[in-house]
Order: structure tokens, then C-alpha cells, then sequence
């Protein structure tokens, strides 16, 4: 995987293989489109050609863009903002430039493109890894990451993060699970107790052998159990997972 791009964005940057970034010093907003049927491709001109163009022009880093390997007319895109004034600053530019007004226009000449958008702000946290945009992007052949949201029980999303930082992040390493960069919700609204994080394999098949390996390793056996001796951390059902493909254009690949 490579995707490059934090420096500007600790994101990027701390997404494998990505650009220089500074992991606390930007937000990443990480953005979900559900197309009309058939419109799909139809959105992927519409970025490849113009959109992500427009995003560098007024200050919003382009990270990555996927398609979910089960979940048909989506895009899931993450970009990176300098700090949180740049957020709205960079979508008011963006909004009001002509040039954009004019290809959002003709894209939907026969018809609207999106029918829902689902957007979520991330900061990264202290033990994401860092790692330059330059050194990944466009580099390799592409990869499969996995898009992991874990919500805890009350209170136990420290120690979560405590696991990973101490542990699961050397593990994954371990059994061959890239990490690409962990983040928590900011916002307005954000969820609590909520850990977001992106990780990559070569492919499907990598996939499901590193995560046998690591489940059936005896040094996650004894984490997993130390780390719940005051109850579980995350909530029954509070995990959600989605395989993500990156599409030609994507800076990550």
C-alpha cells in the first residue's frame, strides 16, 4: 500500500507507505457517496477528471478513494484539512468556484450522480504511524485495506486505545496487517467512544490468513483476556469492518 499524504496530513502520511504529515496537526474527513443505480462510473470521471483538482486548488489534500469490495454504487473517499478553520474555508471555495459549479452542472445533465452523502471527521491518534506521502503514493501494485470501526462500552475507550498502542499495533505487524493510521471522531456531534482505523493487506486472500494468524496467536490470547479483566471494551456488536479496493485515481494505492 502506499499512500503518502499526511505530512500534509498526518493521515496520509500515517496511511502505509504515504506522504510526509503531521499526524496532530490535521483533520481528516473521511467521506462516504451512495450513487444512483448506473451512476458510478459517471461519479469516478467526475473526480478522476475534475473533482480532486479542485479539492488541491483550494487547500484539501487528496488522501484516498475506494470502492467497498460488497457494497455496490459507493465511493468512500478520505481527504486531510490543515486544522479545522481550513474545513469550512476549503468548502466554501470549493462550493462557489465557477469551474466546479460548471462540472457539477454538466455531470448531471442526465440526472443526479449522488443520493446520499455520509461524512465523518477524524483526528489521528498519538500512536498512529507517521510516514511520507512521497514514499507510497503511486507506488506498487494496489492494495486491500480494511476500514475498522470499534464503539466500547462506556468509559473503556482509553483502555482500547491502550491496547493498540501497547500491543495490537505490534501484532498486526507481526501477521502481516499493515496499519495505515488510527483515528478517533472530532466534531460537533462526534461519537464517544469510538475508535476509527484504516489497515491494508496485498490482497483478500493475505487478509484472511494474517487475521487467522493473529487471532490464534497466544500473545493476542493473553492481551485480549488481561485487557478485559474490568469488563470488556468494546460493546457486544460494536465492531464494523468494510474491504475497500482503491480505484486508478486514488493517490493511495
Amino acid at each position: 500500500m502506499r499512500i503518502g499524504f499526511i505530512g500534509l496530513l498526518l493521515l496520509a502520511c500515517a496511511i502505509v507507505h504515504s506522504p510526509d504529515v503531521t499526524a496532530d496537526s490535521s483533520i481528516f474527513e473521511l467521506r462516504t457517496y451512495t450513487t444512483f443505480d448506473g451512476k458510478l462510473d459517471d461519479l469516478h470521471a467526475r473526480f478522476r477528471d475534475h473533482t480532486m483538482a479542485l479539492f488541491e486548488k483550494h487547500g484539501m489534500q487528496n488522501v484516498a478513494y475506494w470502492t467497498p469490495t460488497e457494497k455496490p454504487d459507493t465511493l468512500v473517499y478520505l481527504i486531510a484539512h490543515q486544522n479545522e478553520d481550513a474545513i469550512k474555508s476549503g468548502w466554501q471555495a470549493f462550493g462557489s468556484d465557477p469551474a466546479w459549479q460548471k462540472v457539477y452542472a454538466d455531470s448531471i445533465a442526465n440526472g443526479r450522480l449522488v443520493a446520499n452523502i455520509d461524512k465523518q471527521f477524524l483526528t489521528a491518534t498519538e500512536y498512529s504511524p507517521a510516514q511520507n506521502p512521497e514514499d507510497v503514493t503511486g507506488t506498487g501494485s494496489p492494495r486491500l485495506y480494511e476500514l475498522r470501526t470499534y464503539t466500547t462500552n462506556p468509559g473503556k475507550l482509553a483502555g482500547l486505545h491502550a491496547r493498540f498502542r501497547d500491543h495490537t499495533v505490534e501484532l498486526f505487524e507481526r501477521h502481516g496487517i499493515e496499519s495505515v493510521v488510527y483515528t478517533t471522531p472530532f466534531g460537533e456531534g462526534a461519537p464517544a467512544d469510538t475508535l476509527v482505523y484504516l489497515t491494508s493487506h496485498a490482497n483478500a486472500e493475505a487478509a484472511k490468513a494474517s487475521w487467522q494468524a493473529f487471532i490464534n496467536d497466544p500473545d493476542w490470547g493473553k492481551v485480549y483476556t488481561d485487557s478485559r479483566n474490568d469488563g470488556p471494551l468494546v460493546k457486544q456488536g460494536g465492531i464494523v469492518n468494510l474491504f475497500l479496493e482503491p480505484t486508478d485515481y486514488s493517490p493511495l494505492q
